[in-house]
């Protein structure tokens, strides 16, 4: 008997003390400031900090890259070689070389102590135009990279209002459940007050006292799920587990003006997903015409300065110069059908791309028509919960009244509570699906916040 009182009042001491906290929470490990958030503060740092948008910015980098290689390909190679080269046999200069020759004989058939400095340029002239197909993709590409980083932020900015406004919502949903227990708790009060004066059987007594026990699992609940979502938010920004933040403001919404036909010419214009789909299918295009320079002839053109001599201190003279210029021409006249092949794959290529970007935009559409659909009924239910809480507040209000003078009953009451409380909470998740519908709208649409600056962290 005495186990069971010393748990009793164990346990409501840590109700007492659990209940009567500002915010109930687990204070475990090291605690810091508190970091307060705003939505665009939010996704500012989650844009700063989040890996594949760092990683895409790489991507970005190589774009860059691959665009400078393919413009060198226009513009001529040039390089140097030097060699030394010991001929035990040679031909002997002084029987065959003229005294007064324009050059020294050596230059052309080489000297016992054979050194070289050979200047060399070499320039693709035509190539059937790869290079230029070559070109193009690459600045495709560039942009296929700068979409895709755009793709990723929206995709990031979406999860960041999902938790921010999740994080609002739980705050309400707790302060809802709050008010719930402490009006089950007045109304215990009241009734055991009546109970003691006798005016009120035990069993409404015990209704009133059930009804606070069955609201404590449900405020717990709510203060977890608080906690729990402020982990979701600091993964989502790379924040330590410890670290300390509070969202600020409160759950509310600003109703949009519904036009699907502007929503979708818009999603034409900026949906990262439908400008990837459009390029994609430039860049199938040029593949077909680098396939088709297999067919065309390659024209190169090289130019050659060199000097030699067999001593280095007489190198540098006319004698010992001389240069070369050429050409070459090359036609491919049978290549097993490994063109045709590499043209019919492009061709193929370039087919499905234009599937793919038929695909998205109808995707877009459906996606656009559920975000208006679910603005409308989102809408609606605010409407009619706004008006519901405002009879629920009056219906709990005089069935009190009602239960104090003896004309109302004990689950007149109970069930009026009930009533307010699930209106309240049926009201805040009306706003937050209003406020994940936009959201939803503005990711199909290819609309945000796109925050560009680098966050100080201030």
């Amino acid at each position: 008997m005495l186990v069971k009182k010393s748990i009793r009042a164990g346990v409501a001491l840590f109700l007492f003390v659990f209940f009567n906290m500002p915010y109930a929470s687990c204070n475990i490990g090291p605690s810091g400031p508190v970091v307060f958030l705003t939505l665009e503060k939010t996704i500012a740092i989650a844009f700063l900090n989040n890996k594949n948008i760092q990683i895409q910015q790489r991507e970005i980098n190589v774009a860059r890259a691959n665009i400078l290689e393919g413009w060198s390909r226009f513009f001529p190679k040039v390089s140097a070689d030097t060699a030394y080269t010991y001929n035990d046999g040679s031909l002997n200069q002084d029987l065959i070389q003229p005294k007064y020759a324009k050059k020294d004989i050596g230059v052309f058939t080489g000297y016992r102590n054979d050194n070289k400095l050979v200047g060399i340029i070499k320039e693709t002239l035509y190539d059937g135009g790869a290079n230029v197909a070559n070109l193009k993709q690459s600045e495709l590409d560039l942009r296929v990279q700068d979409e895709t980083l755009r793709a990723k932020k929206l995709d990031v900015e979406f999860e960041a209002k999902r938790l921010y406004y999740g994080l609002l919502l739980a705050h309400e949903t707790e302060h809802v459940v709050r008010n719930f227990l402490r009006q089950a708790e007045a109304h215990y009060e009241n009734v055991k007050n009546k109970h003691e004066q006798g005016t009120v059987s035990r069993f409404q007594l015990l209704q009133a006292k059930v009804r606070v026990s069955n609201v404590i699992p449900s405020l717990v609940e709510a203060v977890n799920a608080v906690e729990l979502i402020k982990d979701d938010i600091k993964k989502l920004l790379s924040l330590g587990i410890w670290e300390q933040i509070e969202a600020e403001g409160r759950l509310a919404y600003s109703p949009i003006e519904v036009n699907e036909l502007l929503f979708l010419e818009e999603a034409n214009r900026n949906r990262p997903e439908i400008i990837l789909s459009e390029l994609g299918v430039n860049i199938s295009k040029w593949s077909i015409e680098l396939a088709r320079s297999g067919y065309l002839p390659t024209i190169t053109g090289d130019a050659t300065y060199l000097f030699r001599s067999d001593y280095l201190n007489n190198i540098f003279t006319p004698k010992h110069s001389n240069w070369t210029v050429g050409g070459q021409v090359s036609f491919p006249v049978f290549d097993s059908m490994e063109t045709k092949a590499k043209i019919d794959a492009a061709r193929s290529r370039y087919d499905e791309a234009g599937l793919e970007e038929e695909n998205v935009r109808e995707w877009t559409a459906v996606n656009i028509r559920r975000a208006c659909l679910d603005l409308i009924q989102t809408a609606a239910l605010i409407s009619s919960q706004e008006d519901n809480i405002v009879e629920a507040k009056e219906a709990l209000r005089l069935s009190e009244i009602g239960y104090d003078n003896g004309v109302a009953t004990n689950l007149e009451v109970l069930d009026a509570q009930v009533a307010l409380s699930r209106a309240e909470r049926n009201l805040f998740e009306g706003v937050y699906d209003y406020l994940m519908a936009e959201a939803f709208l503005a990711r199909t649409i290819g609309r945000g916040y796109l925050v560009e600056e680098t966050y100080s962290g201030q």
